[in-house]
């Protein structure tokens, strides 16, 4: 992906995004802004308080729409299809939390399988859409701890409710595509994404925030599961993924649209606990972690999660541009202006800025 061929194709295209006000679509929204798209969103109101949304003072681009709904209400994606004239869409909206999955296990399945299947009905009704790229997990895998990564073709799982949720809507994109998507109208694929960090993500129960909002209010952070290995990238590395992949589709390659893994090169794998020690030093002062290993929901899910993602830096030419040693700064550095009242906006928009020319 260069900035100028980038923007050449994505200048005025239309997009739908569906979950726009959540971390990932929010930053999304706002990587497309810079590229020059008109952005179309239908989402649930922000997530969490606060939220990246409002502290980004979000606002689509001239053209564009922001519509609070819900994807499962009748014919409300369908109008969302037909407002925006999308050329393009990606499906992000989705309950997006492990924990919380053990409190609405049936609540999980309803969003984030059959949500996925109302933006499939829809997507397919759409006049005009000629790419989409449904947003699932890299805990879609059924995983049996091994070392050298899952890689598409793997078997896919889930030993939670929320994984298996994920593994779920693969198996009905999967269903989708070879039964009402192959007329090449609309390509049509999905995304499997490492766990990803950046500034203004709020949700509960996650590494970053956890650690950066405890050593803001002078405490240390508890570490639960110091030992869990997971694919860490910044969250720009993915959505630039998504653009490539989406971009491809758009211009017909038909033998994109399947299954696609977005992760970081083998060195950015760590550990929790190497991630957390790392971020306190960033932040400085008397930041600490303390390693407290719990029992609990988490004994169910596996300790080591490697991702292999060298079909898309193959096939998508999709670099690493982003190390996450530098990514972790980035991070540190939007919370830093957080937790000031500095303009967090600014930061994300100087972040997209470098990126992009990266």
């Amino acid at each position: 992906m260069t900035l100028k061929n980038e923007t050449e194709f994505w200048s005025g295209r239309k997009v739908l995004i569906t979950g726009h006000t959540g971390f990932k679509g929010v930053w999304l929204t706002l990587l497309l802004e810079a590229l020059g798209a008109e952005v179309h969103g239908l989402s649930l109101a922000p997530p969490t308080e606060p939220c990246l949304f409002k502290l980004a003072e979000t606002r689509p681009p001239k053209g564009g729409t922001s519509v609070m709904g819900d994807i499962m209400a009748p014919g409300r994606l369908a109008a969302a299809f037909e407002r925006s004239g999308a050329e393009v869409a990606f499906h992000l909206a989705a309950q997006p939390i492990v924990s919380r999955s053990y409190l609405a296990p049936a609540g999980t399945f309803v969003v984030n399988v059959m949500g996925t299947v109302s933006f499939l009905e829809a997507a397919r009704q759409a006049s005009g859409l000629k790419a989409a790229v449904v947003v699932t997990s890299d805990k879609c895998y059924r995983n049996d701890g091994r070392r050298g990564g899952y890689g598409e073709d793997d078997a896919l799982g889930g030993e939670d409710p929320y994984s298996a949720s994920k593994a779920a809507a693969e198996l009905a994109v999967g269903a989708w595509r070879r039964s009402f998507f192959q007329d090449d109208r609309v390509l049509l694929a999905t995304a499997r994404t490492g766990h990803v960090l950046g500034g203004g993500d709020f949700a509960p129960a996650r590494l970053v925030p956890d650690a950066l909002k405890s050593f803001t209010d002078g405490r240390p952070l508890i570490l639960r599961r110091p030992w869990a290995l997971r694919p860490w990238q910044h969250v720009l590395e993915p959505l630039s993924g998504y653009l490539a992949l989406a971009r491809g589709l758009w211009e017909g390659r038909w033998e994109w649209a399947g299954a696609w893994n977005f992760g970081p090169e083998p060195d950015d794998h760590w550990l929790a606990s190497k991630l957390a020690a790392r971020l306190a030093e960033l932040w400085g002062g008397w930041a600490k972690v303390e390693l407290a290993p719990a029992p609990g929901y988490q004994e169910t899910e596996a300790e080591i999660l490697i991702l292999n993602a060298e079909r898309a830096r193959t096939l998508l030419g999709w670099p690493v541009r982003l190390p996450l040693e530098e990514a972790l700064t980035w991070t540190v550095d939007w919370y830093r202006a957080y937790y000031r009242g500095w303009s967090t906006l600014e930061v994300v928009q100087r972040q997209i800025a470098n990126y992009l020319e990266r």
